[in-house]
């Protein structure tokens, strides 16, 4: 009698239906006040019409063509570095200021050029008219001509490795204005960036092409995803990613072609689908994705809750009159606490989405044995 005033619920379950005859036609009969003490509770399938296919790991990285590497172009030493990590920066602005000895080299270079045309200009000047006035033969102002055109040259070369050392144009036409040299060299940002990573130190002293920073544009990110190489198979280009506890979704755009040896997985790439909440995403940020498909038969999404299993197989409890068909499914996919299930119905069904233990002890004759 303890034993019988202790386990209520066991005695319900095995006064609601005999064992053999309901397990052998999968039907459960019973009343609402059986339900409601069982703690029953009914809801209806949702469709859908992307199933996940595959959870996987997956790594954020900066496409290649994004991501800058900030050198000094001249050798010197640091004066100042101008930017922080996780800055962002404007294309052209200062990332660092160098004392450089070489630029003045360069500098006197180019005037030096600069002063060479000029005298190079007055010389063609008077060959011309000389030319004219028949006091010259051609010869001679056919070199005084070459003289003069190599002398352009001369200045645009110099002009052009002021540039490349770091000057602007508009430094280096005040430079032939004024003939004021300067040995302070700007070190400008390439795009427009996000600061990842310093590189050196102000106070130091660095060589030609020194790496300063590395900077990347963050506008389009990449997740690179370790697929097992036995479910590559079902992979497709134009796949959707989606970042699990994130709005963060992607497309599969690659494939890789081979196997990592250390623990048997292949690559797949997805470009990032910019949105708002990409900007939660981080560069080396390590992430748990989920790949889904579209699905070409009808598919519904039920609580993991509503899901027995018995012998292998996977059913659900569909509401009747009489009370719950044991109804096989076959299950597609899962995302969290939720599964994709497949099989016959309509999408108007009533299911047990709670109590399906208790639903498949009834169903079982199971109550006995606990």
């Amino acid at each position: 009698m303890k034993l019988f005033f202790a386990r209520p619920a066991m005695v319900l379950l095995l006064s609601l239906v005999g064992f053999g005859s309901h397990a052998a036609e999968n039907v459960i009969q019973m009343s609402q006040e059986n339900l409601d003490a069982l703690g029953v509770k009914l809801g209806k399938l949702e469709s859908v019409t992307q199933i996940p296919v595959l959870s996987a790991p997956a790594k954020v990285v900066i496409p290649p063509t994004q991501e800058y590497i900030v050198s000094a172009s001249q050798a010197g030493v640091i004066d100042k570095l101008n930017v922080a990590i996780g800055d962002k920066v404007a294309k052209g602005q200062i990332l660092a200021q160098l004392n450089s000895p070489d630029l003045l080299t360069l500098q006197r270079e180019y005037l030096k050029a600069g002063t060479a045309q000029q005298t190079a200009l007055i010389n063609y000047n008077r060959d011309k008219k000389l030319l004219e006035e028949g006091v010259i033969p051609e010869r001679r102002w056919q070199e005084t001509s070459s003289q003069y055109h190599s002398a352009i040259s001369e200045v645009d070369e110099h002009k052009q490795l002021l540039e490349i050392a770091g000057m602007t144009s508009g430094e280096v036409n005040h430079l032939a204005k004024t003939h004021r040299l300067t040995r302070q060299l700007n070190v400008r940002a390439p795009i427009v960036a996000v600061v990842l990573e310093r590189l050196a130190v102000a106070g130091t002293r660095i060589d030609m092409l020194a790496p300063l920073y590395r900077i990347a544009n963050l506008d389009e990110l990449w997740l690179e995803i370790a697929i097992p190489q036995e479910r590559m198979a079902g992979i497709k280009i134009g796949d959707r990613v989606v970042v699990e506890n994130s709005d963060v979704s992607a497309k599969i755009t690659l494939l890789g072609q081979s196997v990592n040896p250390e623990n048997q997985t292949m690559l797949a790439r997805a470009v990032v689908i910019k949105t708002q909440d990409v900007v939660s995403l981080r560069p080396g940020q390590r992430l748990n994705t989920r790949i889904i498909q579209p699905s070409d038969k009808a598919a519904f999404k039920v609580p993991n809750a509503a899901i027995a299993q018995n012998e292998g197989k996977a059913f659900i409890f569909i509401r009747t009159q009489q009370g719950f068909a044991v109804t096989p499914i076959s299950v597609v996919g899962k995302q969290g606490d939720e599964s994709i299930i497949g099989g016959e119905f309509t999408g108007n069904e009533e299911i047990a989405v709670k109590g399906a233990v208790a639903l498949k002890a009834n169903w079982l004759g199971l109550g006995s044995d606990e």
